[in-house]
């Protein structure tokens, strides 16, 4: 049954929550799907941001979370807090009988990424995760550009995504101090990409993670990564935050489908077409171009909107926490994969994870 506006509440207003409060979410409250009702974030300072975006007073701003849900009566919570504090998070808005929409990873581990698929199922609610790179206009129009079957099967994919973010806290202060910030943090959106883009899940990877020491990451910031996917589909990533030159980095990301009749090739924001027999040295930009689908919302504002029609009743969003256990799995495989030197069955790893905590 329809409830709208869903009242929601607002959990981390700094850094990329700022960008929440600014970007992602006014669009929604402005079409009536949402209506914030209370945020929180521990620096008092970040509280400008809800203000100042989303029209809220200074009352309804908190650095206690547990002061906010506990006085303010909401449907939903978002997450927009470091990935070690998410699990906590879930857990008091299960208390106040709230649903949840998050920012990736589900956790900062698969066990946790499982313990919490499991705590929302258990508790009845709806958990989404807002995948946003999959659902940007470039890579949505490349997933459904090879979906298309105008261009016959699909064999591989690559994936280029490179950036300088080498000096401390360039890219917020905490991916400096965690492991593995490159697969946590990057990664977890261009592995979840490919599988998706490859149609099928995925059975292998292998992968190499590194920091050079140049870079100021306590956790490896470069890696490569080859995926095998259930229906026979290849992709390969290169992904790195600590180069001399960014060439492409967020929302600029070089994706090439290599497909029976055609190459397909999306690199910063534009996908082309080359046919089958287009010559031998064809180059960027002498592509036939392809035309982004119609649509108004994209990336965060869009997947907010699967999750209000979520809730209204309707189909599940594909992000939603239960399937997001694959994109999770794809990094932590990928993760023990560099540290044995071995490929890493993905399913496998997944369904031990689950037997391991009982479900």
């Amino acid at each position: 049954m329809t409830n709208r506006p869903y009242r929601m509440i607002q959990v981390g207003t700094g850094g990329f929550g700022g960008m929440w409060c600014s970007r992602h979410l006014p669009p929604n409250i402005k079409d009536g799907l949402i209506e914030v009702v209370a945020a929180v974030d521990i620096n008092p300072e970040m509280h400008k941001n809800a203000q100042e975006h989303l029209g809220l007073r200074p009352d309804q701003c908190y650095t206690d979370i547990r002061k906010a849900f506990a006085e303010n009566k909401a449907d939903f919570c978002t997450i927009v807090v470091p990935p070690a504090l998410h699990e906590m998070v879930v857990d008091l808005a299960l208390e106040h009988d709230m649903h949840i929409l998050s920012e990736k990873p589900i956790a900062d581990t698969l066990e946790g990424s499982v313990r919490v698929a499991n705590k929302v199922k258990q508790a009845g609610k709806k958990m989404g995760v807002t995948m946003s790179h999959r659902f940007a206009k470039d890579k949505t129009t490349l997933r459904e550009e090879i979906r298309s079957g105008r261009h016959g099967a699909l064999d591989y994919l690559v994936c280029r995504f490179t950036m300088d973010k080498r000096r401390f806290a360039s890219w917020g202060k905490f991916r400096y101090e965690i492991p593995d910030p490159l697969m946590v943090e990057g990664a977890v959106h261009h592995l979840d990409i490919l599988a998706d883009m490859g149609g099928a899940l995925c059975d292998t990877i292998y992968a190499q993670t590194w920091n050079p020491p140049w870079g100021e990451f306590a956790g490896d910031s470069q890696g490569l990564v080859i995926m095998h996917m259930g229906n026979g589909t290849r992709a390969v990533y290169e992904g790195a935050k600590t180069n001399a030159a960014g060439l492409n980095g967020w929302s600029s990301e070089y994706i090439r489908a290599e497909c029976e009749k055609s190459t397909l090739i999306m690199s910063h924001q534009k996908v082309e077409r080359f046919a089958y027999g287009a010559g031998e040295n064809v180059r960027h930009g002498q592509g036939e171009p392809v035309a982004a689908p119609n649509r108004s919302k994209w990336g965060h504002v869009w997947l907010m909107e699967q999750f209000v029609h979520w809730l209204d009743g309707g189909e599940p969003m594909p992000t939603n926490v239960w399937d997001n256990l694959q994109s999770v799995a794809l990094i932590f495989a990928a993760i023990e994969s560099s540290r044995t030197g071995q490929p890493v069955k993905v399913q496998e790893l997944l369904e031990k994870t689950r037997r391991s905590l009982g479900k």
